[in-house]
């Protein structure tokens, strides 16, 4: 050491190892005051859920007594025995910028995250479709660059992670950003382009998105294991799972994902859900029927209410060379969730797919079609002064009358007329069958502008319709309002994919 003597290096390092021996006694007596923490899910430029009671929550020393302040207001908080503390801040409705502080009574020790705005909160999750960012999109330049009009829109992000167990925080996150060129460029495509559309419209409310997505990933892997043991007929998909125990740490084994992505969230109020998933559980859709109404009964269970909106898209068009039931099985699942689970609403979106790309790059048309479906039904008391115009779905199957060798078939959502996509002259899509199941291409015809007709030489004595049912055919049956028919069965015929459980 540069003009130390020996015995005053000697004296240094004496002083050096008794501040290290008395930080280990202080540790030991608890005298040194741990940090206040807040979970990742809290930063700059967040927003938080308005007109709620929001739980806040963290670390700090045991027993600690808190102060949490948020606008004018200070609420008070003490950690319990293994340092962890909650309180509950009221919102009120839309507004800001305000902070948010944690402070200690008795230190010096604080935390606190800025520019804090309240308004809705809306969770973006799913597989690859709905992770596709905006630099993928349709014409990302334009995409990007618009996306400073739109500063009360704010972004956050999590990485992709799993967990055999629930996990109290989120590993590692793309913090709270207001949308800007910088912020939107890998951001959920569908997932902004559903909040651009809300901002547009509801206006002075600030639109917090999360994304909370994984390609690649199973309906299963998103549920908790509770919701999941809880009904019988997913106990052998379960099982399977279950016997593979290196497979334990996969990311696909059910409820991984739930415990890492979706669990350290479930306390913070949100407005609503919207969901693209499903290209992984194509080739199960008889299971996928019961699997996604599990998954949103779930969610809503665990955010504390039974009501929440659950917005999901109907996967588009393509060739997944699993037998040509497999798409369209999955199809008529989430079509039976929209019809049967309260609360929910489904987009088509048939006439935006590529049989050769499984990832289309209109995410701006899904995005849109899920905010119509927010706008119609979530917004409708607050637009009622300026509602909506138009059908919030395109035509979705209604019914069947049979005449002969004449099959009507009738829809909810047709607008003031059914009509045929684009330029297109003959209506495509629909099959029928008669009591040997076999189903012939129909020919047929708007009528009465809501009805469809058809008629099979093939088939005198018809007993079931089916549109769309095959991952190629061409489906050109839109409403007035251009959005596309949903492809459906009319009958309860056994499915290929009974009895495929994993």
């Amino acid at each position: 050491m540069l003009g130390t003597t020996p015995l005053n290096f000697l004296r240094i390092r004496s002083s050096l190892a008794l501040s290290v021996m008395l930080v280990f006694a202080a540790l030991a007596d608890g005298n040194l005051s741990a940090d206040i923490t807040l979970p990742k899910l809290f930063s700059d430029h967040m927003v938080l859920q308005r007109n709620s009671d929001v739980p806040v929550w963290g670390t700090a020393d045991p027993n600690e007594k808190l102060k949490i302040s948020f606008g004018d207001v200070e609420y008070p908080a003490v950690a319990d025995g293994a340092g962890k503390w909650s309180t509950m801040i009221k919102t009120g409705g839309a507004g800001g910028p305000f902070e948010l502080g944690v402070s200690s009574q008795d230190s010096d020790l604080k935390v606190g995250v800025t520019n804090v705005m309240v308004g809705d909160v809306w969770v973006c999750s799913g597989q690859s479709n709905m992770e596709w960012p905006v630099s993928k999109a349709l014409n990302p330049e334009t995409e990007i660059e618009k996306a400073k009009k739109f500063p009360n829109i704010r972004l956050f992000s999590i990485d992709t992670s799993s967990s055999p167990k629930p996990l109290d925080d989120f590993g590692v996150v793309t913090p709270w950003a207001v949308c800007s060129p910088d912020s939107v460029k890998e951001f959920s495509a569908v997932g902004y382009f559903f909040g651009r559309e809300l901002a547009k419209k509801v206006e002075d409310v600030p639109i917090g998105l999360i994304n909370s997505t994984w390609g690649g990933t199973r309906c299963e892997a998103w549920t908790s294991r509770e919701s999941l043991d809880a009904v019988e007929s997913l106990a052998p998909l379960l099982k399977h799972w279950d016997d593979q125990k290196e497979m334990i740490t996969s990311r696909n084994h059910p409820a991984n994902i739930y415990n890492a992505m979706v669990a350290p969230m479930v306390r913070f109020p949100v407005r609503g859900f919207i969901w693209y998933q499903g290209e992984a559980n194509v080739g199960r859709g008889h299971q996928y029927a019961t699997l996604l109404p599990t998954l949103v009964q779930d969610w809503r269970k665990q955010f504390g209410s039974e009501s929440l909106p659950f917005y999901f898209v109907q996967l588009a068009p393509y060739k997944y060379t699993r037998g040509e039931n497999a798409l369209p099985e999955l199809w008529d699942a989430q079509l039976k969730t929209a019809a049967n689970t309260p609360d929910t609403g489904m987009v088509v979106t048939t006439d935006v797919g590529d049989l050769e790309d499984i990832h289309p790059r209109n995410k701006q048309a899904v995005g849109q079609r899920l905010a119509l479906l927010a706008l119609k039904r979530t917004y409708a008391n607050e637009l009622k002064d300026n509602p909506v115009e138009g059908e919030e779905s395109g035509p979705l199957f209604e019914s069947i009358s049979i005449s002969g060798a004449q099959v009507r078939v009738t829809f909810k959502h047709t607008g003031e007329k059914l009509q045929l996509r684009d330029q297109d002259t003959t209506l495509t899509g629909f099959t029928v069958c008669g009591e040997d199941r076999v189903f012939h291409r129909a020919v047929a015809t708007i009528v009465d502008d809501v009805v469809v007709e058809l008629i099979c030489a093939k088939v005198p004595d018809p007993v079931g319709v089916r549109y769309g049912w095959n991952e190629g055919f061409e489906m050109n049956l839109n409403n007035d309002a251009g959005l596309p028919a949903s492809p459906f069965r009319s009958d309860d015929f056994p499915m290929v994919s009974e009895g495929k459980n994993f």
